[in-house]
């Protein structure tokens, strides 16, 4: 473990209070707490919306997914950063035009529905928990990770920051503090990786050989966290404790707690389904001996394209932009700063293949990231400096991503559960808001967080994104018909996450639509509520020209 760890991490974490203290200075109202009063401006909020969007899904997971199953998984960094130019196009000016607060304010606004806005404040909680439960999974693995500390550590720290910041400074508070992690989680990734490849390139190592896969490149330990099967290419002998082990091609058990020493140039052995022995076919996208791979890919894109217009924590922050021009501008360079980021977490992955192989085998690639400035540059004082800055930039990105999950389901927990929307219902509902997921997150384990927030995003895609572009673009759409597309779409993309996280088996093509469901729910919701809407025409807010008018007429001319 580097000595400037746990430093590095008490730094990030002092500075988050220290920042989120003085938000609280200017904290006087609830539309301070709930939209920093509308006053944020274009720079301010893109840097703000990037920290709180690249979560650990983005700072961790898209590395191990890279080094786990190769390149096509490049598929969530292109969605996760692709998703904003849906949003510029669509939804960006209209929704903060439309003077909500909220999601829920947003259906009472246009459908005049109190039914629709709690069925919306109950997506945007499950959506909202179902998000962080991921992020405070990754805090409890890199505590673990970089400090040896308990599991329990990390969720606990980060739960606690992040419902102090929230609760006492609201929205204020939070623009500051994930402006600032934004800056910090680039540096953290972008510093490291430039020493990565300058010491890969003097190594001369190839990615992966040609013939055998992953290969460790020294003597490498391998401790077994659960029972695990093997499958060995070829003869490998391994040292396990004072002896020596000879292993035959074939499938070998090994127990939990167990430790392996492979030697230097062994290929990596197969472990469950993790596909280390695939050689060069790892550089290639997808699986061409199957229509469900392309189905999966189009359904994963179709996720992440259309869920960042449907996640309340990114929504939440376009009702502080001044006015509809400033929430476009802001869009526009939330698109130049999420792609910048994303050019780096892949580096990480290949990277992984080479220093950090045994990773493929105990199953822990979402600490690629961690691990490998120290495993690629030693122990040495850059690879201990290089790797407490990433471990700051990690806790940067759980801190971030869950100060915006929690401001935004504290907002519709305030102001639609409590009623009233008080600064003291705000207060209790960040409260509950946070103390539900660090409880969920305390028992998980094995989660995969790309994967897991790839299918929040699916729920997101199927149920409040067409509620924004039919709600914005089409006055036909009516309360019932909202409503019935969001319980169909969405409810159908809630138990195929479900389904997957829990682990059911599903056999052929069953799996492939539970496992990523947004190319079938998406477009059930869509036809549901065109359909239904079209069936209660009668019911058409009798206001909707001027609403629509609200929502699409330039600023300089609104009344």
């Amino acid at each position: 473990m580097s000595p400037y760890t746990v430093p590095a991490i008490v730094a990030v974490t002092v500075a988050t209070v220290a920042i989120g203290a003085y938000g609280l200075r200017l904290a006087r109202t609830t539309s301070d707490l709930l939209v920093a009063s509308r006053t944020v401006s274009p720079a301010w909020n893109a840097a703000a919306i990037s920290g709180e969007y690249l979560s650990v899904a983005s700072f961790l997971g898209v590395a191990g997914l890279v080094l786990k199953h190769g390149v096509e998984m490049l598929w969530y960094p292109v969605g996760f950063a692709a998703g904003y130019l849906a949003l510029l196009l669509f939804v960006a000016a209209p929704l903060r035009r439309s003077g909500a607060f909220t999601l829920p304010d947003f259906c009472q606004l246009r459908l005049r529905s109190r039914r629709l806005r709690k069925l919306a404040t109950v997506f945007v909680v499950i959506i909202g928990w179902f998000y962080l439960v991921p992020q405070l999974h990754g805090a409890g693995l890199t505590v673990t990770t970089v400090t040896g500390a308990p599991y329990l550590l990390g969720v606990l720290l980060v739960g606690l920051v992040v419902t102090a910041n929230v609760a006492l400074g609201g929205m204020r508070s939070i623009t500051f503090v994930q402006a600032f992690q934004y800056w910090l989680k680039l540096t953290a990734l972008a510093v490291p990786v430039l020493f990565l490849l300058l010491h890969w390139q003097a190594d001369g190592r190839p990615a992966v050989t040609p013939a055998g896969g992953a290969v460790f490149p020294e003597p490498t330990t391998v401790t077994f966290e659960q029972d695990a099967t093997l499958t060995v290419s070829e003869p490998t002998t391994v040292e396990v404790g004072a002896d020596t082990l000879e292993l035959a091609p074939g499938d070998h058990r090994v127990a939990a707690g167990a430790s392996w020493v492979f030697p230097a140039g062994g290929a990596v052995p197969k472990v469950a389904e993790v596909a280390t022995d695939s050689g060069l076919s790892w550089l290639l996208p997808g699986d061409a001996s199957t229509d469900r791979g392309l189905f999966t890919t189009y359904s994963l894109i179709l996720a992440t394209f259309l869920g960042t217009m449907g996640l309340p924590h990114v929504l939440v922050r376009f009702y502080t932009n001044p006015d509809g021009a400033a929430a476009r501008r802001t869009t526009l360079v939330v698109l130049g700063l999420v792609g910048l980021f994303y050019l780096f977490p892949t580096l990480y992955g290949v990277l992984g293949r080479v220093y950090t192989p045994q990773l493929l085998m105990t199953g822990r690639t979402d600490a690629v990231v961690l691990l490998l400035p120290s495993a690629a540059l030693g122990g040495g004082t850059l690879g201990q400096l290089l790797a407490a800055l990433v471990a700051a930039g990690a806790f940067a990105a759980f801190l971030s991503t869950s100060s915006g999950l929690l401001t935004s389901v504290a907002g519709v927990l305030s102001t639609d559960a409590l009623g009233r929307g008080s600064m003291r219902d705000y207060r209790i509902s960040a409260v509950v808001g946070g103390a539900v997921p660090v409880v969920l997150a305390l028992n998980v384990a094995g989660l995969d967080v790309s994967q897991i927030v790839g299918l929040a995003f699916a729920v997101a895609a199927s149920s409040f994104c067409p509620l924004l572009v039919l709600g914005i673009w089409w006055r036909g759409l009516t309360a019932a018909g909202a409503a019935a597309g969001i319980l169909v779409g969405g409810g159908a993309a809630l138990v195929s996450v479900l389904l997957t996280v829990l682990g059911v088996p599903l056999p052929g093509w069953w799996g492939a639509l539970t496992g990523q469901p947004a190319a079938w729910t998406v477009p059930l919701a869509f036809a549901v509520m065109v359909g239904v809407s079209l069936a209660t025409r009668h019911q058409v807010p009798a206001t909707v020209g001027l609403t629509m008018l609200r929502l699409h007429a330039p600023d300089a001319l609104r009344l």
